[in-house]
């Protein structure tokens, strides 16, 4: 038997004796009505209040009195010298009414004794296991002190794995970078006898939800070598000194399993650049990051052992981790394009039952940013709705919506709202929709509806037709207009505005500041950059910026900020009064039915112009 299932069997038997415990106080202790004296007996049996007395044990008393509709019992003591109806009678009891009560003598159990005398041992047991338990804890403890700076690391055997480079898709250079890898594991002594030094470390860097993880399981499993997995978190406790002494432990047991790989999870989370802290919060974390610096520096070329680590900060790390030596190889992995997306999907849709007619092609190119965990996401929840509408396969509608579900969350049909405001978001959502179809530059419109999803009240999306990197200028003045038109429905129809457009006015505002003081497409202000703002790498988060303009170009900049959001919205305005029957149509329709394809509306509105890729085309 283990210590642990020994802790349960003494946490069992101490619950026992307390229980026991428990019983035989109640069964010792009188009942609610309280005990009563001999005097009190013989008064109830003169007043024809008891019909019966049990006497255990020669001296116990069980007297059962009449109640209304159920007996009441009660306890009494009888005195041990005499019998009962002798002492009944000294207390004035006659005969006659002695002989309206039933008096029964039950004979001594044997068990009596024993139950009392349980009662006595019971307690002294109990409090003898409790410090007999306390006692062996206290010993115990000191094994637990040593074992306390272990390493937390999990390990996987690479004889069986669970996932190769077949189950990594979408990041091909990525894996190209690490077959490498795998070759310096499987046969290090094709590249020793060329003078090739083993890499170190290897930094896998990117967004979340990228496969940093996957990747790192994938090479231990081609490689067939043991993996050791452990978070960054797992080093640091509150006490000094545990970090470094796992981060000993486990690069002890790398070795003793060599050839292998370490993977340290967020490595951030302990190789954060040193320095940087305030006081002594930081010291513990700094001598782990000293005694991580040690190992992978100290490693023999021919102990096989590599440091895989991922991060989506590389920029916070300490300058002496990144150093050759220690991670030799920095891979990027950036989030996937069309085709990596459309490889991804397949993998993801292995084992899974799906209609003949889906197009994952389709569900990639309207994915544009999605990553590996997005994307798998939204496969599960393709087949979450087929189960939800009891489908025997999961088809193309379901994976569309599940597009809109994982961007926006669900739809709110519940949502109760009057025609009035109905009306609004129709034209609205119609206003978006005229204005993407009648400007070249902007993606073409993919759905329109008025069911509101997340915080939306309605929802028009526009897809790009293709993977972009670039951005032109008429693009994004594309998105100005389009973001604008619903605002300019409202204005044109109603005579009126909401608080419906609050969340486009942000997206304006923000891309139009972005066109002048980040992408130098002003023609006051000309090509140059206003502000240095320092970002997290990947996130896009602004920590900060450090304004270097004066007083003069930031009104300046405000100037143009607001022309750009101006003559997009006098654009837009434009463009509905010129279309305005097409914008009553895609309204009217959308109060009949709430959602209209791509087809649906384009039968209603047909494109005037000819859609334009927005990257610009070689000359």
């Amino acid at each position: 038997m283990n210590s642990r299932n020994q802790s349960y069997m003494i946490y069992l038997l101490l619950f026992i004796a307390i229980v026991a415990m428990v019983y035989f106080n109640v069964k010792q202790q009188p009942n609610a009505q309280g005990p009563l004296t001999i005097s009190q007996v013989a008064q109830q049996i003169q007043d024809g209040k008891i019909t019966r007395i049990v006497v255990k044990d020669d001296n116990s008393l069980l007297v059962i009195s009449s109640g209304g509709s159920s007996p009441i019992e009660q306890t009494a003591r009888k005195e041990p010298e005499t019998t009962l109806v002798s002492q009944l009678v000294a207390f004035g009891v006659t005969p006659e009414q002695l002989a309206n009560v039933t008096i029964e003598v039950t004979p001594p159990s044997s068990w009596a004794g024993i139950l009392n005398l349980a009662y006595i041992i019971l307690p002294v047991i109990m409090i003898g296991g409790l410090f007999w338990f306390i006692f062996r804890q206290a010993q115990g403890s000191n094994n637990a002190a040593m074992a306390f700076g272990k390493s937390k690391a999990r390990m996987f055997s690479g004889e069986h794995p669970t996932v190769t480079f077949e189950d990594v898709a979408g990041i091909d250079e990525s894996k190209e970078e690490l077959k490498e890898v795998v070759e310096f594991l499987k046969e290090p002594q094709k590249f020793i006898q060329l003078g090739a030094r083993i890499p170190k470390g290897v930094l896998l860097v990117g967004p979340p939800g990228t496969g940093k993880t996957l990747l790192a399981k994938a090479v231990s499993g081609e490689a067939g070598v043991p993996f050791f997995s452990i978070s960054g978190s797992e080093f640091v406790e509150m006490f000094v000194g545990v970090g470094a002494s796992r981060v000993r432990d486990l690069f002890e047991q790398a070795k003793r399993h060599s050839p292998c790989i370490v993977f340290v999870d967020e490595i951030d989370a302990v190789g954060r650049q040193r320095g940087a802290g305030l006081g002594g919060s930081h010291d513990e974390r700094e001598q782990t990051l000293n005694q991580m610096l040690v190992e992978m520096d100290g490693f023999d070329t021919d102990t096989n052992v590599i440091v895989v680590a991922a991060t989506n900060r590389p920029d916070i790390l300490d300058p002496a981790l990144l150093r050759p030596g220690r991670f030799d190889r920095r891979i990027t992995l950036d989030r996937p394009d069309m085709r990596g997306r459309e490889a991804i999907l397949k993998v993801h849709a292995r084992g899974k039952p799906f209609e003949p007619s889906v197009d994952l092609g389709s569900i990639a190119r309207g994915t544009p940013g999605f990553v590996g965990a997005d994307l798998e996401n939204l496969i599960n929840e393709g087949a979450i709705l087929a189960a939800r509408r009891n489908l025997k396969a999961i088809g193309q509608p379901e994976l569309e919506e599940a597009i809109e579900r994982v961007i926006m969350g669900p739809e709110r049909k519940s949502r109760l709202i009057s025609e009035e405001e109905k009306r609004i978001i129709a034209y609205h959502e119609a206003g978006h929709a005229v204005v993407i179809n009648a400007i070249p530059e902007a993606d073409p419109v993919q759905k329109i509806t008025i069911v509101g999803r997340g915080q939306a009240g309605g929802l028009t999306w526009n897809r790009p037709t293709d993977d972009r990197t670039l951005t032109s200028r008429k693009k994004m003045l594309a998105q100005l207009a389009l973001f604008l038109g619903g605002r300019a429905a409202e204005q044109l129809v109603f005579d009126d505005i909401t608080s419906g457009a609050s969340n486009d006015l942000e997206n304006v505002t923000k891309i139009a500041r972005t066109m002048v003081t980040r992408f130098g497409m002003s023609t006051e202000l000309g090509s140059m950059t206003y502000g240095q703002k320092e970002e997290l790498i990947f996130l896009g988060r602004e920590i900060s910026e450090q304004r270097d303009y004066s007083e003069a170009v930031a009104e300046q900049i405000d100037r143009e900020v607001r022309k750009l959001v101006d003559d997009s919205y006098k654009q837009a305005l434009a463009i509905l009064k010129k279309y305005r029957k097409e914008l009553d149509a895609v309204a009217n329709k959308l109060l009949e039915v709430e959602t209209l394809t791509r087809e649906e509306f384009e039968k209603i509105f047909p494109p005037p112009f000819p859609k334009k890729s927005g990257t610009p085309q070689p000359a």
